[in-house]
């Protein structure tokens, strides 16, 4: 016969539970706030709503039910009124710290919801663990407002995992940069220069347009934007349109689009269509200190120096002629493959003037300003037409600059081209 009292015999059915214990209990009873289980112990556990999960509302009642096993972690073997008190939650968070632990050393990619948006950057929680992205990890290029990634799936790896000083750090943009170098690699090996394509406008600054291209950036530099003068690229395209384009360039792993197709170039045939001699009308568009230029036709802009606007001496254009005025000029010298057009008015008004009158001198004097201002094709109108030509390259030189400190140098470049 046992030596053992009744208590102690009972004592010895029971489990061996301790703080820290992992035990399965099965629900007896069930409040909105607490759930009661028998957990083969000598007093029931208690199961708050507190300990179940992290949403303060939540109706225990609505998601637990009488005869339900939950396994759950002791916390206390005596709550005061001799009960235990379990935690379900905590269960799942030291799951998700292994889990966690794991994905860090192992460089594993996780895929979580955007729990908060806060000062900084953004907050994923994983059962009670909170993982970290500050903002300038979060994309590429960087974004200031983060508000559009709250309740929203990213996937990420952590950089840093240090749960007793509650730091676990995460990193989105390492995953987009890897998955960026990837398709341009296959970009690069798919495409040569001269192919069409097709992609969408993923932003405009102010010396051209990114083009989004099967997940690769190109740049479309406003010089590239149309056959047509461009002053600002927003006049030209917007961010979402789905435009046509072909690439220009792809070297130093950069590349460079253009929309102006050879086909669609006004200034194909312009030798033809306006030979030395022709009569041309158009407006003044603008006015430099070296001279005058007028829209000959869409694309097409003919210089008039300053010495060929009128007989006598000036000292800037303004003095002859305004912007918006039409014109008729004389062409005296054209350059298809550098797409100019020389203009005179000087010798439009003496061939007007010869054509009205037999005058010998009058015929002199229009054929030797016709002559002149042929000569000046060579000498002042080139001069001046290449010192412009000089200070719109400064002027890409400055949107150059903006480039490259836009993007850190990469699609910079591309601007150059």
């Amino acid at each position: 016969m046992s030596d053992l009292s009744f208590e102690q015999m009972l004592e010895q059915t029971f489990k061996d539970i301790h703080v820290g214990s992992i035990v399965v209990g099965k629900i007896i009873d069930i409040k909105e706030d607490l759930a009661v289980l028998n957990v083969g112990y000598k007093s029931d556990g208690i199961l708050t709503r507190n300990e179940y999960g992290n949403d303060a509302s939540l109706d225990l009642r609505t998601v637990l039910h009488v005869g339900d096993e939950l396994e759950v972690k002791v916390l206390k073997i005596n709550d005061g009124e001799g009960q235990l008190m379990l935690s379900y939650k905590r269960i799942a968070q030291d799951k998700a710290r292994k889990k966690l632990e794991d994905a860090f050393v192992n460089h594993k990619l996780l895929k979580e919801k955007v729990s908060r948006i806060v000062n900084g950057g953004v907050c994923v929680d994983i059962e009670g663990n909170r993982v970290f992205i500050p903002a300038s990890l979060m994309s590429d290029p960087y974004e200031r407002d983060l508000a559009k990634y709250q309740d929203q799936e990213i996937e990420f790896v952590l950089t840093e995992f240090n749960p007793k000083r509650r730091r676990i750090i995460g990193d989105r943009k390492q995953i987009i940069t890897e998955r960026k170098a990837q398709l341009r690699k296959q970009f690069f090996e798919n495409h040569a220069v001269g192919d069409t394509v097709e992609g969408t406008v993923s932003s405009v600054p102010v010396f051209g347009a990114f083009v989004n291209i099967d997940g690769v950036e190109g740049l479309l530099h406003v010089t590239e934007m149309s056959w047509l003068r461009i002053s600002n690229p927003k006049n030209a395209c917007k961010v979402g349109d789905k435009i046509k384009v072909f690439i220009k360039d792809m070297s130093n792993d950069r590349i460079s689009l253009s929309r102006k197709f050879p086909e669609e170039n006004p200034w194909k045939d312009a030798q033809k269509k306006y030979p030395i001699g022709t009569v041309v009308k158009g407006k003044i568009i603008r006015l430099a200190d070296f001279g005058a230029f007028i829209e000959v036709e869409k694309g097409i802009d003919g210089l008039v120096h300053v010495s060929q606007l009128v007989k006598r001496r000036i000292e800037h254009p303004s003095e002859a002629v305004e912007v918006g005025q039409t014109v008729e000029a004389l062409v005296v010298g054209v350059d298809e493959a550098a797409e100019r057009l020389s203009l005179s008015i000087r010798a439009f008004q003496a061939q007007k003037r010869n054509n009205g009158s037999n005058n010998e001198e009058a015929d002199t004097d229009g054929k030797d300003i016709a002559e002149s201002a042929a000569d000046d094709k060579e000498n002042s109108v080139n001069d001046k037409a290449e010192s412009t030509a000089n200070e719109a390259a400064q002027g890409d030189d400055s949107a150059d600059g903006a480039l490259n400190e836009a993007t850190g140098g990469n699609e910079g470049d591309a601007a150059n081209d």
